[in-house]
């Protein structure tokens, strides 16, 4: 028999029950008890209505603001958010159209690069949805879905200059990049993705980082400030910029692949991993259906999706 038998056993657990209500819980223990009960991240979408999605408002053809044009009307959108139609790209259709299949209105906000990557939004904007490429180092601030699309890192340099023709050339030369994106991660021989084996081409460059891509195939084409080598970047916003008239060209030489997901703050101040987890389930519902196949044709002319679609998300929960 039990020394306090169990008359004082059932005394002890009305204290600890009453200990509980007065609020003098242990902090984890309510925390749990909070998590159980509260509607989450997802659950605060749709109890709003709506979805608040960081974006880059530079970065054609995956996004570019239109801040001339005016707010729809009848919107729900912050005053201090854009809405969809001022915003036009591939991250901007995919963002519109996980917002139309969770039955919400997409609304738009365009901090900077540094500010997305950082984490810790504080409730800011609900997801990142502007082809972020999966990274270890990024895991550990950020969740990702399974990717939307997948890409390829390539070198740009001037277009009369037959000094390089080859990643490796450009070792010990001067590169721009957008700061903070995992082409800088790259040069500095730094870069992990998840499911890639990534080949270190380029020694010992010299990095100059822009706020964007644009930004620094500008400077490698007007040949004005940094006087640059080359730029790394993706091959569409390469050719963009050769089509809006600078003089630049494309390396034929692929330098690694890469794989784009939707981005979610780990240390949001609602559980985010249901909505991780209706995030998944949608993207993957888009592979299937052909959606994002037929948004990588519209943009980029040919079929970007399908090694995102097979990508192995278990490689997802593989970082420390």
């Amino acid at each position: 028999m039990h020394k306090f038998g169990v008359g004082k056993n059932l005394l002890i657990l009305l204290l600890f029950v009453a200990f509980i209500l007065a609020g003098c819980a242990p902090a984890n223990m309510v925390s749990v008890a909070k998590s159980k009960s509260s509607p989450g991240l997802l659950g605060s979408v749709l109890e709003k209505k709506v979805l608040v999605i960081a974006t880059d408002a530079s970065y054609p053809p995956q996004s570019e603001l239109h801040a001339n044009l005016p707010r729809a009307q009848d919107t729900s959108c912050d005053p201090s958010t854009f809405t969809a139609n001022q915003l036009s790209g591939f991250d901007v259709d995919v963002a519109v159209e996980i917002a139309r299949r969770l039955g919400v209105e997409p609304c738009f906000v365009t901090p900077g690069w540094s500010q997305i990557i950082a984490g810790n939004w504080d409730g800011r904007w609900d997801v990142s949805i502007g082809s972020m490429v999966i990274t270890k180092d990024r895991m550990q601030t950020l969740l990702f879905t399974q990717p939307y699309i997948s890409g390829a890192a390539v070198l740009f340099v001037q277009k009369d200059n037959p000094q390089f023709t080859r990643p490796s050339d450009l070792s010990g030369k001067k590169i721009g990049v957008c700061a903070g994106c995992a082409y800088e991660s790259y040069l500095k021989g730094t870069l992990t993705i998840p499911g890639e084996k990534i080949d270190f081409k380029i020694k010992d460059a010299i990095i100059v980082g822009y706020d964007t891509d644009t930004s620094a195939l500008k400077a490698l084409g007007e040949n004005t400030g940094d006087h640059l080598d080359a730029v790394m970047t993706d091959p569409d916003t390469g050719r963009l910029a050769i089509q809006s008239g600078l003089p630049l060209k494309e390396l034929p030489e692929v330098v690694y692949h890469d794989y784009s997901g939707i981005a979610l703050d780990k240390k949001s101040v609602e559980d985010p991993y249901p909505f991780l987890e209706k995030l998944n389930g949608l993207v993957q519902e888009m592979h299937q259906d052909g959606t994002l196949l037929a948004l990588s044709q519209k943009y980029y002319h040919g079929d970007f999706t399908s090694p995102a679609k097979i990508f192995d998300i278990n490689s997802l929960h593989q970082v420390p």
